[in-house]
């Protein structure tokens, strides 16, 4: 075995000359503990906060999104349809009409988005995962399903009869000053029964009602070769950049196409960088409470002089002495990183067994373990305890031993 590591377990599991000592030893190796714990336990609830805040994504934002580089529609034909079908990696797809609409239900008005969809758009979203009451659309162009935000401020519920319709006003194209004798005019109406209700988020309950694509080609009076968005779902095995590179041939500079992370961008964004700047307070922390480790291997240094005079008599040289201490640092941080990350793993469970933490009443604070955390936990608390541990031992010279 070797020599110094030898001699610096000793030193670790031995009680040292004075109780102060052994208190300055205790605080250091709970600073460790305590840091690599919590830094376990921030990087834990991000990862879950990140799921929570993003989870709507994953069946309400398709894998692909087509856009138009210029304009609000593009052309999407039989010829590039078929094509489309055939491209590998595309398990389905669905076309869109989208367009910024009025709503009225008897004497209330909302400002809202139209989303007409085609029959094909429960197979790229899970659209019974976001439908809460009532149902989704059918092929009837008279329908419509609102969102849960919608529905409130309307005061409208999930109708069973044709007898409360729905108005759905859109502005005509055009240019000039609207008639003040008969405003109506400037709007082209549709009129159409809420057969559900949809909850994504507080956000996108309040933005959409979706309808058939045919009610909302009527009502901005588009040909069937035109759209808004193509939403794609891939294969499991689908190459997402092939696909992409695929879709550009199909349609050339006339479209844009963005995946489920650029289409939420700034979400994406903003969460990384909270988690990054919560991970950077975290590591001051610790970085503070790991040099409680170098002013222990110190004081260790002046506790044990003597015996480091005798090993130097011995034959140890100076840099298997300063070897002794350094290993110290490193089995005190090394051991407490691997205890504090066991305590902040058995916390994390029971946070999701048993809801210690709550949001609300009935929301326990979402977490998530992941492999990545316990090594950037690892990394950091041993790579500092290592700098804590070397310029601690580094302070053992030849006057001290002298």
């Amino acid at each position: 075995m070797n020599f110094s590591y030898y001699i610096a377990k000793r030193y670790l599991f031995s009680p040292g000359s004075s109780n102060a000592i052994n208190i300055i030893t205790g605080i250091a190796a709970s600073g460790v503990v305590i840091g690599a714990m919590a830094l376990f336990l921030v990087l834990s609830g991000f990862a879950g906060l990140k799921d929570f805040s993003l989870q709507f994504s994953t069946y309400f934002d398709p894998d692909l999104k087509i856009f138009p580089t210029s304009g609000k529609t593009f052309t999407f034909d039989a010829s590039q349809k078929n094509k489309l079908k055939q491209l590998q990696g595309v398990a389905h797809f669905s076309e869109i009409v989208e367009e910024r609409v009025v709503l009225e239900f008897r004497d209330k008005q909302k400002l809202s988005f139209i989303k007409g969809v085609d029959e094909n758009y429960n197979k790229v979203i899970q659209t019974d995962s976001i439908v809460v009451y009532g149902d989704w659309l059918t092929n009837n162009d008279f329908q419509v399903v609102a969102g849960n935000g919608i529905s409130r401020e309307l005061s409208m519920g999930v109708e069973q009869t044709y007898t409360n319709l729905l108005g759905i006003y859109v502005l005509k194209p055009g240019k000039g000053i609207l008639s003040a004798k008969d405003p109506s005019k400037a709007f082209r109406t549709q009129k159409a029964v809420n057969i559900g209700i949809y909850s994504v988020n507080e956000e996108l309950d309040k933005k959409y009602v979706f309808s058939t694509i045919g009610l909302a080609r009527k009502l901005l009076e588009l040909p069937a070769t035109k759209v808004t968005h193509i939403e794609l779902k891939l294969t499991p095995d689908g190459n997402e950049q092939l696909v992409i590179s695929g879709l550009q041939s199909i349609f050339g500079d006339e479209v844009m196409i963005k995946n489920r992370i650029q289409l939420n961008d700034a979400l994406y964004k903003m969460l990384n960088t909270e988690n990054l700047v919560s991970y950077l307070v975290i590591t001051l922390i610790a970085i503070i409470a790991l040099f409680n480790v170098a002013g222990a291997i110190i004081m260790m240094i002046i506790d044990k002089k003597t015996n480091v005079k005798t090993l130097y008599n011995m034959g140890a040289s100076l840099p298997n002495i300063r070897k002794i201490f350094l290993f110290q640092g490193l089995l005190m941080t090394i051991l407490g990183t691997l205890l504090g990350l066991f305590l902040g793993f058995v916390l994390i469970v029971l946070q999701q067994q048993f809801g210690l933490l709550m949001i609300t009443a009935s929301l326990p604070y979402p977490t998530r373990i992941t492999i990545m955390s316990f090594i950037v936990v690892f990394l950091t608390i041993t790579i500092i305890g290592c700098i804590a541990s070397l310029l601690a031992s580094s302070r053992i010279n030849q006057k001290l031993i002298a």
